[in-house]
């Protein structure tokens, strides 16, 4: 089974590109901290490509940017390529398949995910509390 979850903070904006095809891709990276520091007291820090597709991938570039807070679900992808010089190269990406926002709308700024609208106060609306109907009770317990 190949799954990792990873919360961490995006590094950058998200980049949003199509395919040939006009697929949506969207590439950024997240700096997830280790759970224990080192002999120094320093907490060591892991960066992870992130790569997402299709809808994900318009919600992340929409709905994020660098400093972000967000939990990725997904798979890693191991690929093998040639740089300029020649050289052999390994890069290991993650594949999401789900990415959550964990950074608050207000924090965080954006558009409301609801409406597609820019917010104008950084709050949310105030909603509108349901009205309860009164009923007749008699007494009777109907069981």
């Amino acid at each position: 089974m190949n799954r990792v979850f990873l919360i961490g903070n995006l590094t950058r904006d998200p980049e949003l590109t199509e395919t040939a095809g006009g697929v949506s891709v969207c590439h950024f990276s997240i700096a997830v901290n280790r759970s224990y520091t080192s002999s120094d007291g320093e907490r060591q820090t892991d960066f992870f490509n992130v790569t997402a597709w299709r809808g994900l991938a318009d919600n992340v570039a929409r709905f994020t940017k660098k400093g972000n807070k967000v939990a990725v679900v997904g798979s890693i992808q191991v690929r093998n390529y040639e740089d300029n010089q020649g050289m052999r190269r390994t890069a290991v990406d993650v594949i999401a398949q789900d990415v959550e926002f964990l950074t608050a709308k207000s924090a965080g700024g954006g558009e409301d995910l609801f409406d597609g609208a820019p917010s104008q106060s950084g709050s949310a609306p105030a909603k509108k509390k349901p009205t309860l109907q009164s009923f007749d009770d008699d007494g009777d317990i109907p069981f």
